[in-house]
C-alpha cells in the first residue's frame, strides 16, 4: 500500500473511534436498539413479518457498529505498516 493510502486509512481510523467513543451516537445505537427490543416484544403473537423486521433492524444497528469497529481494526493495521516502512528507511 502506499504511504498516502496508509495515512488516509489512519485518518479514517481516528475519525471511527471519535465517533465509537461519542456518547451522542452511542446513545442513539443504544436507544434504537431499546426501542427495536421493545417493540418486537409489543408485537401480535401472528405478526411475524413485524418481528422480522425488528430483528433485522436490531441486526443493522450492530453492523454499523461492527463496520466503525472495523474501520478502527485497519487503521491500527495501517498504522504497523507504516511504522514497518519508517523503520526500514531508518536502517538504510
Amino acid at each position: 500500500m502506499s504511504e498516502i493510502t496508509l495515512a488516509r486509512d489512519i485518518e479514517r481510523a481516528a475519525h471511527a473511534a471519535r465517533l465509537i467513543a461519542d456518547d451522542l451516537l452511542s446513545g442513539a445505537f443504544a436507544a434504537l436498539e431499546a426501542d427495536y427490543i421493545a417493540a418486537w416484544r409489543g408485537t401480535a403473537a401472528r405478526d411475524t413479518d413485524a418481528r422480522e423486521r425488528l430483528w433485522q433492524a436490531v441486526q443493522i444497528v450492530g453492523l454499523v457498529k461492527a463496520q466503525l469497529a472495523g474501520v478502527v481494526s485497519h487503521g491500527r493495521l495501517a498504522q504497523h505498516e507504516l511504522d514497518a516502512i519508517a523503520g526500514g528507511r531508518a536502517k538504510a
